[in-house]
């Protein structure tokens, strides 16, 4: 069956990663998180002109979540 042997090649591919998490534990969720956080305040932060500004609402964001 092709989906089978598609499915046996992506866990060939993948192995190494996949053995990692097994072991430790470790995800790289955090960082994806942030990374998805920064684009949707760039997505609607297109009016600011000032990178300043645009930084200054991520910062901001991230510390509100942070004290929440």
């Amino acid at each position: 069956m092709p989906e089978t042997s598609r499915l046996k090649k992506t866990i060939d591919t993948w192995w190494p990663a996949i053995a990692t998490f097994i072991r430790t534990r470790a995800t790289n969720a955090k960082t994806e998180a942030a990374n998805v956080t920064v684009k949707n305040i760039k997505r609607t932060g297109r009016g600011y002109r000032s990178r300043e500004n645009y930084r200054c609402r991520i910062m901001r964001y991230n510390a509100a979540r942070t004290a929440a």
